[in-house]
């Protein structure tokens, strides 16, 4: 009789999750491997690929557009994921005083996070527009000089750090229930002891966050490193994702995007997806190894 009702659990529980087992595997597993197996073939996205061997590899090392596309997308990650858990730390920190209306607060601070990306780059194009911008009339108005943030090659990507911000509310609102969960007998024994507000931060706070805080820098990265809607409205990218003469805000997917949609270059595409695969893995691999030297998960 046991035997039966375990058997039955077994079936109704591969049932519940089968819609799951079966989006896994057609959604992402067989994109995967379609990948590689086009990363060693011609293919124009009609017809059938043709084998090409490692055509596609040799053609990555002639590319001379690649170390544009590999520079701009480490420049921004590596700027974009720390500025990012700093401000997602401090609004937490903000976020979790005993102020009145703070609910609130935590509701506006979050709203940014769950807007469309399309929506907030074009309402940051207007902000930044050179002509008429409010950013730039603030600039003008406390005698700063005249930025040109969608303009010009030097200011591009740190425009687009700055634009990422306005997502910050949801790692912040990560980051608050980390700081909810700390144990405030830690805080009142640092107060016997005479700690102040930095010691506290730095020896109770900041340590019991090393968990999140490695969470936050392996989604920022997988972020960062994916970057495409943002880079294809500001550049254009119908009309080549270029700004200026230096193809600043030229990223590795937005050329992936261009060699498989406008190009008609399926296998060099997938090749290039391949490798971002295998680089991000490893990135990845590195990323928690070195957290092994400075995540606690203890008390």
């Amino acid at each position: 009789m046991l035997e039966r009702l375990d058997k039955r659990n077994l079936r109704n529980g591969l049932l519940f999750i089968a819609p799951w087992i079966i989006g896994f595997l057609v959604l992402q597993i067989y994109p995967i491997g379609y990948s590689f197996y086009l990363a060693v073939t011609e293919y124009s996205g009609f017809g059938t690929p043709r084998f090409t061997g490692l055509n596609n590899v040799k053609e990555l090392f002639r590319d001379p557009l690649l170390s544009t596309t590999i520079y701009n997308t480490l420049f921004y990650t590596a700027l974009s994921v720390p500025i990012g858990i700093v401000v997602a730390l401090i609004l937490a920190l903000a976020m979790n005083q005993k102020v009145r209306e703070v609910a609130v607060y935590r509701a506006v601070y979050y709203l940014p996070s769950i807007l469309p990306a399309f929506a907030l780059v074009f309402v940051w194009i207007l902000f930044t527009n050179p002509q008429y911008g409010l950013l730039n009339r603030i600039f003008v108005a406390l005698g700063l000089p005249f930025v040109d943030w969608i303009g010009d090659p030097r200011f591009t990507k740190p425009s687009l750090v700055i634009l990422a911000q306005y997502g910050a509310g949801g790692p912040a609102l990560i980051f608050l229930a980390s700081l909810r969960s700390i144990p405030h007998d830690l805080y009142e024994s640092a107060d016997i002891d005479g700690a102040g507000v930095f010691r506290k931060f730095f020896y109770i706070t900041l340590p019991m966050l090393t968990p999140i805080i490695l969470y936050q820098i392996i989604m920022g990265l997988s972020g960062g490193l994916q970057v495409f809607t943002q880079a294809y409205i500001i550049s254009g990218g119908a009309r080549g994702g270029t700004v200026g003469s230096q193809n600043s805000l030229f990223f590795y997917v937005l050329y992936i995007y261009q060699n498989a949609f406008k190009y008609s270059k399926m296998g060099y595409a997938a090749c290039l997806s391949v490798l971002f695969f295998a680089v991000s893995v490893v990135i990845a691999m590195a990323v928690f190894r070195w957290g092994r030297k400075w995540v606690s998960y203890d008390t």
